[in-house]
């Protein structure tokens, strides 16, 4: 709590943003409109960036994938087998229901966040599940191979011309699509970030590849729009609730 204090602290102390640089600073959520996150309306010049081998995932904002359905990821047989046996209840056990999931699939929605943009430092604040991530952008290498890791990882990024690139290690395991299939804690991510001519959306792709548990990578699309003079709320997950949805489903299945 106090590196988070301290790093939103830095933020709001020092400029904005460098003259040359897009200022990403605000309140980003995602547009509901039908449309606005496929993959077929993505920038075709981020898409264009991504490495080969790659396959560009449907579920971003509030889809999902079914059970057994990877989006054309191509997954290995022990983490296969693993995801065949998740059942959706088990994320509602009082050990689960407030596991964070790791940035690979909290940035995808449908939950909004804050950017802090300093020439040395970007924070993002995100409304789920409280998580504040620090993205170094003072040319510093990525932390020793066992340093530990976590759900937001070791973030560094740079510019290149008006995209932000956050290349991101050191995850601690997690999601990948919310129906079993995790990644291992040597998952690597790769975002680029670009703002719409009229500065009012965010645009980025995410790549991620993870050679423990699939051989290809994987990519999403995802699209925010600017809300002006908002801020993120506490999502203080109370594990306590697991146990009353669980009576509330057992009193009425289905609804």
């Amino acid at each position: 709590m106090r590196l988070t204090v301290a790093a939103l602290l830095l933020a709001a102390s020092v400029p904005a943003a460098a003259a040359d640089h897009p200022d990403l600073s605000g309140f980003w959520n995602l547009n509901m409109t039908p449309g606005f996150n496929d993959p077929k309306q993505a920038d075709p010049g981020l898409v264009a960036k991504l490495p080969s081998d790659t396959v560009l995932l449907t579920d971003s904002g509030v889809a999902e994938y079914p059970k057994g359905e990877f989006g054309g990821l191509k997954v290995k047989p022990d983490a296969r087998a693993k995801a065949d046996k998740w059942k959706p209840e088990d994320e509602m056990t009082l050990s689960r229901v407030c596991a964070a999931p790791s940035t690979v699939y909290a940035e995808q929605g449908p939950f909004p966040f804050e950017i802090f943009q300093t020439p040395t430092l970007i924070v993002f604040r995100y409304e789920y599940f409280d998580q504040v991530r620090l993205v170094f952008m003072d040319g510093r290498k990525h932390l020793p191979a066992d340093a530990p890791h976590s759900k937001v990882g070791d973030s560094i990024g740079h510019w290149e011309g008006d995209e932000l690139v956050i290349d991101t290690t050191h995850f601690a395991p997690a999601t990948i699509t919310n129906n079993g299939l995790d990644h291992s804690e040597n998952i690597h991510l790769v975002e680029r970030y670009k703002l719409s001519p009229d500065g009012k959306s965010l645009m980025a792709t995410q790549w991620f590849a993870d050679p423990e548990v699939l051989d290809n990578r994987g990519a999403r699309f995802i699209r925010w729009k600017k809300f002006e003079g908002q801020h993120v709320y506490p999502y203080d997950c109370d594990p306590s609730l697991a146990t009353e949805y669980q009576q509330i489903d057992k009193a009425a299945p289905g609804k």
